[in-house]
């Protein structure tokens, strides 16, 4: 037997990818402020994991938008409820938990060796 939902998720499908979307504008601009005030004041850098605290709210907003994109969009291709949450919350939770700590061991080097080390266009 096949599963087919009455009520497809759309609007759930097109709020996840809003709530995405903003909250990645919100995280670049973020780290475009955080990445200004190191190039101007040296002194901001000596501060340890201060741009975790500014980072996390965007960030948790592209989270919550991801997770409820994954999760309407397996609805709609014909999950169960269950079956799409079981899918979709932990695979989208374990990509946005490394994606966290590659984004901070990265802005950590950049902290520590300077924004130069990370021009890859140079080494070719």
């Amino acid at each position: 037997m096949y599963y087919f939902p009455e009520q497809p998720p759309y609007f759930l499908l097109a709020v996840g990818l809003f709530i995405a979307v903003t909250s990645g504008f919100g995280l670049s601009g973020t780290l475009k402020v955080i990445v200004r005030k190191w190039s101007k004041n040296s002194a901001e850098i000596a501060e340890s994991r201060s741009f975790t605290r500014q980072l996390l709210v965007p960030f948790l907003g592209i989270t919550l938008g991801v997770t409820l994109f994954l999760y309407s969009g397996l609805a709609i291709f014909g999950f169960p409820t269950f079956m799409a949450l079981g899918v979709g919350l932990p695979l989208s939770l374990l990509t946005c938990l490394l994606v966290w700590l590659q984004l901070g061991s990265m802005l950590d080097f950049a902290k520590n060796k300077g924004m130069q080390s990370l021009d890859l266009d140079s080494w070719s």
